[in-house]
């Protein structure tokens, strides 16, 4: 499934990272990215054994309560049953006001930076995401077909030297998914 994306990338001498939702938490996909000199960070899902590893950052802070969350970082080294060798899991665990429990997440990496640093990096990819989600919209949305072409050609037969373009208002543009929009302009 990767062979592809490693394949554009093989020869070239820049930084190689792989970011990737719980999907990807396999132990053949971290050896793949691994031998291919890949820096990856791969959201891990929990489980009763990496919750015991962060017991510490699961009692409720005592804190004068505020609006913004209490967050705590956790970095540790990590070994699945499934797994030929220990990986660093990195913790993410954040106290909210009036929540009961708190929101925990873990990534397993090879990356060398702080533990905050690959929370930040592997939160980038809902960001790119996004940007590609709001990228595809944004093409089907100026894929207009225009019903009404005749208000957009020149006046006046082609011989004629009084050639000018009618009034810019355009009606009856239709985006392709079929919803009627009316965009008047000038």
């Amino acid at each position: 499934m990767l062979e592809p994306v490693v394949a554009r990338y093989q020869g070239r001498n820049i930084p190689r990272y792989f970011r990737a939702d719980a999907a990807f938490a396999n132990p053949e996909i971290y050896e793949y990215l691994e031998a291919e000199g890949f820096e990856y960070a791969i959201r891990l899902p929990a489980n009763d054994a990496l919750l015991r590893d962060i017991e510490l950052l699961l009692t409720r802070p005592v804190v004068r309560p505020s609006n913004a969350p209490v967050v705590w970082y956790a970095g540790f080294l990590y070994q699945a049953k499934s797994w030929s060798r220990a990986r660093r899991v990195v913790a993410k665990v954040e106290w909210h006001n009036g929540e009961l429990f708190p929101r925990i997440g873990f990534i397993v990496t090879n990356l060398g930076r702080p533990a905050k640093r690959v929370v930040r990096f592997y939160n980038q990819r809902g960001t790119a995401e996004q940007w590609i989600k709001e990228g595809k919209n944004a093409v089907k949305w100026t894929r207009l077909k225009c019903l009404c072409l005749r208000r957009n050609r020149l006046v006046g037969d082609e011989k004629s030297a009084d050639r000018r373009p009618m009034s810019p208002k355009i009606h009856n543009l239709k985006p392709r998914n079929g919803l009627q929009r009316q965009v008047t302009g000038g």
